[in-house]
């Protein structure tokens, strides 16, 4: 496996950061909660800055495109300036970072201490088994490496980790609604890994035909779309 060139990296940021600015304008799901703030199209592709640009560079793009997308909405009067809407420019970062890194122990960090911030809340002791349930995934799914929906899986579920460390914390809730919300998890979560684990492939299969007219550019071809791909999902 080859690492992605310079040059790569650079026509990828670019073209993520418009994709991000695109993709923030057409709404998935309202949060619950707060009505006026909802998951976009960026959860369908948001992590895979991690896995063409690295984990670093990944998570700094990351955060740099929704941080100047958050500020354009802001200013044109789209968005509100509160505690909860700036910390929604956490979950994607750290999404990228775990979509971008193979080291084992670094990706549990991030949702055992999330499942640690969810249980020492007063409502979080009573609804244990909701951070169990789905943020002991992304640690299961490290021990795949190779899978890439199993990898997917493990990104949105450690974005889900940090937001809903953040909720717990600065949106009220009774248990009743965190325990109902497990379903509507489910679904939105496949989606999304879904999304991310297409994402990578199309990402792949653009860069794999770009490095046919430009040589410099090296592209991870396990994820090139063609017939053997379906061993790696």
């Amino acid at each position: 496996m080859k690492k992605f060139s310079a040059s790569t990296k650079v026509f990828f940021a670019a073209l993520f950061i418009a994709l991000v600015f695109l993709s923030s304008k057409v709404n998935f799901s309202a949060l619950v909660g707060k009505p006026n703030q909802f998951f976009t199209l960026f959860q369908f592709f948001g992590p895979v800055a991690g896995g063409i640009l690295g984990p670093v560079v990944g998570s700094v793009v990351v955060f740099s495109s929704s941080a100047a997308t958050f500020i354009i909405n802001l200013l044109s009067g789209k968005a509100s300036f509160d505690l909860v809407t700036v910390l929604r420019l956490l979950p994607m970062v750290f999404a990228a970072w775990y979509f971008g890194t193979k080291k084992h122990r670094l990706s549990a960090v991030v949702p055992v201490a999330a499942i640690a911030m969810f249980l020492a809340h007063p409502v979080g002791r009573q609804v244990w088994f909701f951070p169990l349930i789905f943020w002991t995934i992304p640690v299961i799914a490290k021990f795949f490496p190779n899978r890439l929906f199993l990898r997917s899986l493990g990104a949105t579920f450690t974005a889900h980790a940090v937001g809903g460390a953040v909720w717990i914390w600065t949106v009220p809730m009774t248990p009743e609604a965190w325990t109902a919300l497990i379903p509507v998890v489910i679904v939105e979560r496949l989606l999304f890994a879904s999304g991310i684990a297409l994402s990578f492939v199309a990402a792949n299969t653009l860069l794999h035909r770009i490095e046919a007219k430009v040589p410099f550019i090296s592209v991870d071809k396990r994820y090139v779309l063609s017939r053997s791909i379906l061993k790696y999902f």
